[in-house]
């Protein structure tokens, strides 16, 4: 396991939000999207609410997505309900929301696994968070998708994480790039970021919480996973060879498909009780980053695949661990 630079001070209110905040049926609350909105922080969460081992050992079922308020970022303050869940003939379930602001309409990412595989989803939130209108889904398979705050050149920019398992060989996947001119059709794809040029990286990385605008470049983190063989169980499947780490990097402002620089060691490696200890051991999956205006960075992560997290760091550390050399 490789350890993490000093930077990120976790919150001692970890974790913000755990199953025991939810008044519903909730089991894993996990791998969040947060944006500050009119001056109140929204978190939309993943919820694995059926067949949390060893209730059932079946396995995971249903998954649902929920929604938090805060006016701290810190403090949350569930729904009493859910809030989204996608199920019928085809799609099995919704999960991992990302959440970004553009000329003042909250959008939308997700994933969805299907009978015919995993796709990504954007979509408009509509109203208080009663309904994601869906403006598009990608063919199988692609997910981990991110919108940038703005346009770019004219253009919606969002990064990915498609999944080349004939074309590059098992789970070795990397970040990518595609435009749009309506949110609905996409293409000019381009490769942001290989697997292999992460150090703490030996399986695959892919986009985490979507990019901030910096005078330096975008902002914007990213997963890394490290696959050792020799682990065993590792949580409450069978085996769980996996460690999840947070990552960070710097792209350029008018063409974000260029890396100006990343972390070369974790930002976040699980160390913490909730990050080693869950569902699955040993996961840091960042999913909402935040700018104040006091220039400090929150970094919201789930932990474990079990609980939703906070760290902090200040603005120009982040930026100058991207350019160091």
């Amino acid at each position: 396991m490789f350890e993490e630079i000093p930077l990120l001070v976790r919150a001692e209110e970890n974790p913000i939000l755990s199953k025991k905040d939810i008044s519903y049926n909730a089991a894993l609350i996990f791998n969040a999207g947060v944006i500050k909105y009119h001056g109140t922080y929204y978190m939309v969460f993943r919820n694995d609410y059926l067949g949390y081992p060893p209730i059932n050992k079946v396995g995971i079922g249903g998954v649902n997505l929920g929604v938090a308020r805060s006016k701290d970022g810190i403090h949350w303050i569930p729904n009493d309900k859910p809030a989204f869940e996608m199920h019928d003939d085809e799609i099995e379930r919704m999960y991992d929301p990302r959440l970004t602001v553009i000329d003042d309409e909250i959008y939308i990412c997700f994933a969805v696994d299907t009978k015919h595989g995993v796709r990504g989803g954007i979509g408009k939130v509509i109203g208080d968070f009663e309904r994601v209108e869906v403006i598009s889904m990608s063919v199988p398979d692609n997910r981990n998708m991110v919108l940038f705050p703005e346009k770019i050149n004219g253009m919606y920019v969002r990064l990915e994480r498609p999944f080349p398992v004939y074309s590059r060989g098992g789970d070795y996947f990397d970040i990518w790039m595609s435009d749009s001119a309506d949110l609905k059709y996409w293409g000019n794809s381009k490769l942001v970021l290989g697997a292999e040029k992460v150090p703490y990286c030996n399986n695959k990385i892919g986009p985490a919480a979507p990019p901030i605008k910096t005078e330096k470049g975008w902002l914007t983190t990213f997963h890394a996973v490290e696959l050792d063989p020799n682990r065993g169980k590792n949580g409450w499947e069978e085996k769980w060879q996996k460690i999840y780490y947070a990552g960070i990097m710097l792209l350029d402002l008018k063409d974000p498909s260029k890396v100006i620089g990343f972390s070369k060691l974790p930002i976040l490696a699980p160390k913490a009780p909730y990050e080693r200890e869950g569902y699955r051991n040993d996961v840091i999956f960042p999913g909402g980053m935040i700018l104040e205006d006091d220039g400090e960075v929150k970094i919201y992560y789930g932990a474990a695949d079990t609980v939703e997290c906070l760290a902090t760091a200040k603005l120009d550390d982040l930026i100058n661990l991207c350019l160091k050399k």
